[in-house]
């Protein structure tokens, strides 16, 4: 959950406590790099937590490599902390951190300062109205009270996450308001600009990966459940278990394929790509296995293998890009991930007609992209029982719906169910219709508005998950 700030509100706070802004930063800010260097990838909007691929919004701090997080611990006049601050610190790590390293394969590292004593703020905990839905100048006051308590003991110069934890048992910390607040207008101290701050008022101990999930938002994932409006409906009917940006308590929470894309931790090479209209197969690996070395694909240039450069595309049926007959025709070699009469592997590389030279797609392929307008595609990946996903309630090959013009909450992912007349685990997932929603070996799925099949043709002696994409002639808008 997310929320942001009223510029107007913030800077009169601001001002009250020496903590003025100096610069104006829009929430959505020029991309870096928006033209796409991949055939399939979709450009950001202007829509809150876009999920365009092509380019990274500056004012997010991209979790690459090694990111450092400073956790500071905020106690009231009106009650006297029952846990230790080090306690809180083992509600949240080092299972953040992990969460994380195994969802990107080891190429992210969050670190953490955790900070060892209470730091008081100056009014009582009751007075600053802590709600989910906050009185914005309440809000703003809490948070520059924060900021000035903080600054103190801590140079946020040094940090790129700033986590303010408030005494869970004091009497006017509500449990349902833990939130990433996001700055219009940056927060100055130290000489640094906040963007954004996560506030975190959980019960101790919290709910399960409530901190990775808030910390997706610090890197420009959107909140994908649904919020009814009267507030007693479900609210994950979007996608259900799969991915901790829908709900903390699912069984498969991994990051959907395309998340890993847009954060880097997915390659280009690991990205397929069926563009155009006929047939294309491709050998999927469970999203959340460990990766196979990053190896420079035969024939590939230095630069095609960092960069994954080049059309990424999967096997075409035989007789070109425009081959293909309808969902129900059969296979030839290659169905179920077998070399083809040439030995060759189900995804290899071709030399496209379109200008865009050698395609480098690694055998070690995760997601597959089917895009059906300016700011749509289909995403096709295989989840499988490791790491992040290993409570998954099922395995096979899920499929969804990507929208990147459309606003973190309302609705930027669908997961598309495989078995609609069904649901699976009715005591454990968090939304038994789609716990299910994953294909198995020689099942299908036809999205008629699409114009799109996905077939699961069957496994490879490694367990991957062979996959038919079927499009009519329906084009790239």
């Amino acid at each position: 959950m997310e929320q942001d700030q009223s510029r107007a509100l913030h800077r009169a706070a601001a001002v009250a406590t020496s903590l003025s802004a100096v610069m104006a930063t829009s929430l959505i800010a020029d991309p870096v790099g928006a033209q796409p260097g991949h055939p399939c990838a979709l450009e950001r909007t202007a829509a809150h937590h876009s999920e365009g691929i092509a380019g990274w919004d500056p004012a997010y701090p991209r979790p690459k490599k090694t990111l450092d997080a400073v956790m500071v611990y905020l106690s009231f006049p009106d009650s006297e902390p029952l846990t230790s601050p080090d306690e809180l610190t083992g509600d949240h790590f080092p299972a953040t951190a992990e969460f994380f390293e195994r969802a990107s394969y080891g190429q992210f590292r969050l670190q953490v300062d955790a900070r060892e004593r209470w730091i008081r703020m100056p009014s009582d905990s009751l007075s600053y109205g802590i709600a989910r839905d906050w009185d914005p100048a309440a809000r703003s006051r809490f948070l520059n009270d924060a900021v000035s308590a903080a600054d103190r003991k801590v140079d946020f110069r040094d940090f790129d996450v700033v986590y303010f934890v408030a005494d869970p048992d004091a009497p006017g910390v509500d449990s349902d308001a833990t939130k990433v607040v996001n700055f219009e207008t940056p927060m100055r101290a130290d000489g640094t600009d906040l963007h954004r701050i996560v506030t975190v008022f959980e019960q101790h101990p919290p709910d399960r990966n409530v901190l990775a999930h808030e910390t997706g938002h610090v890197f420009d994932l959107p909140d994908l459940y649904h919020r009814p409006l009267d507030g007693r409906a479900d609210w994950d009917t979007h996608v259900g278990d799969w991915d901790l940006m829908g709900s903390q308590f699912g069984l498969a929470p991994d990051p959907f394929g395309w998340h890993k894309w847009k954060l880097g931790w997915l390659g280009d090479d690991q990205v397929g790509c069926a563009a155009n209209p006929g047939s294309d197969r491709f050998t999927l690996h469970a999203l959340s296995a460990p990766t196979s070395p990053r190896t420079r694909p035969r024939g590939a240039t230095e630069t095609q293998a960092e960069n994954g450069a080049g059309e990424v595309r999967g096997r075409r049926d035989a007789g070109g890009a425009g081959a293909g007959g309808g969902a129900g025709d059969a296979g030839g070699p290659g169905d179920r991930g077998e070399p083809g009469e040439h030995g060759e592997p189900a995804e290899r590389r071709e030399r496209g007609g379109n200008g865009k030279g050698t395609a480098v797609l690694r055998r070690d392929t995760r997601l597959v992209v089917v895009p059906t307008g300016a700011t749509t595609a289909i995403a096709v990946e295989a989840r499988g029982r490791y790491a992040n996903d290993r409570h998954a309630c099922t395995e096979g090959v899920l499929v969804y719906r990507v929208h990147t013009g459309t606003d973190s909450g309302g609705g930027p992912v669908e997961v598309v169910d495989g078995h609609p007349r069904t649901a699976a685990c009715h005591d454990t997932s968090v939304y038994p219709p789609l716990a299910d929603a994953p294909l198995g070996e020689g099942e299908s799925l036809e999205l008629k508005r699409e114009g799109v099949r996905v077939e699961v043709t069957g496994r490879t002696a490694d367990g991957g998950w062979g996959v038919r994409i079927v499009r009519g002639a329906a084009k790239r808008g």
